[in-house]
């Protein structure tokens, strides 16, 4: 079988901007035959994350985050359907998500890297556990439950920024006593900065003297909240408590384009990529 690949082309350097020619469509053969304990699985959709940009570098700067390599797959968030099974806990017609789906319209994966996922969670908008019903999700509840300091009925005020840099950080300067969850920061990533950059010492200085806590939070040392974590954001998406967006991209050969337009704002919502919409087999 001929499938359709996006590999990495090119790098765009540690100091320099993604753009969509980073990145390459090619063509390769799919093996006939599958493994026991493997699966052949069709990309429906794909997630485009601003971690990524450092996945782009020989050196990601971290050491749970591997680098892509030139001329190979890339890989990030995906959903899809199984189409052939050799593996016992995997049947044909299942929906399955993983951390690392290659960025390929049809692919054989080890079965024990694949989730499996229950449409119903999401009223069959799949797409949603790669966003509010998945990792992003994920991050923002379990990090305000574990970092956020939250006293029931305290008054408490967030402010969530998008824009921390230098008229977003003047415009949401914080209390006293108060907290900063650092989660990833965008702003910096096309720099050859380490993460999270250091602070200037006068914005030092103001956070000893508020008592402001600066802390770093990272979702994947919270594994065990997930399962929870994911019936929770379903109940609320359910009750229509939890309101989604997501800009979609349509095309595997997009997905350098989708990359680039996230990277520099051009989504609302999640950034997602339709490799296909056909669910049937």
């Amino acid at each position: 079988m001929i499938v359709k690949r996006v590999v990495l082309n090119s790098r765009p350097g540690k100091n320099g901007n993604p753009v969509a020619e980073n990145f390459r469509v090619e063509e390769v053969n799919l093996p006939d035959n599958i493994d026991k304990g493997q699966v052949q699985v069709r990309t429906l959709y794909l997630s485009v994350d601003p971690y990524m940009r450092c996945k782009m570098n020989e050196d990601t700067g971290s050491d749970y985050l591997a680098p892509w390599q030139l001329s190979q797959v890339a890989d990030g968030g995906g959903i899809g359907i199984i189409e052939v099974s050799n593996h016992s806990n995997l049947t044909k017609g299942d929906f399955v998500t993983s951390f690392y789906w290659p960025w390929q319209t049809v692919a054989i994966l080890d079965g024990n890297s694949l989730e499996k996922v229950d449409p119903r969670l999401v009223d069959g908008h799949l797409s949603y556990f790669l966003g509010a019903i998945g990792m992003p999700g994920l991050t923002s509840l379990i990090g305000i439950q574990e970092k956020g300091h939250i006293t029931a009925g305290s008054s408490q005020t967030m402010v969530v920024s998008g824009a921390a840099g230098a008229c977003g950080s003047l415009a949401g300067q914080m209390n006293k006593n108060s907290h900063i969850i650092l989660c990833g920061q965008i702003s910096q990533y096309n720099k050859d900065v380490p993460y999270p950059p250091p602070l200037p010492p006068a914005v030092e200085a103001i956070l000893k003297e508020r008592n402001i806590t600066r802390e770093r939070f990272l979702v994947l040392n919270y594994k065990d909240k997930f399962e929870p974590g994911i019936l929770q954001l379903s109940q609320w998406f359910k009750e229509g408590k939890l309101k989604i967006k997501e800009t979609v991209t349509n095309g595997l050969e997009n997905m350098g384009a989708a990359f680039q337009s996230m990277m520099t704002g051009g989504n609302t919502g999640k950034q997602i990529v339709c490799v296909s919409e056909d669910i049937s087999l």
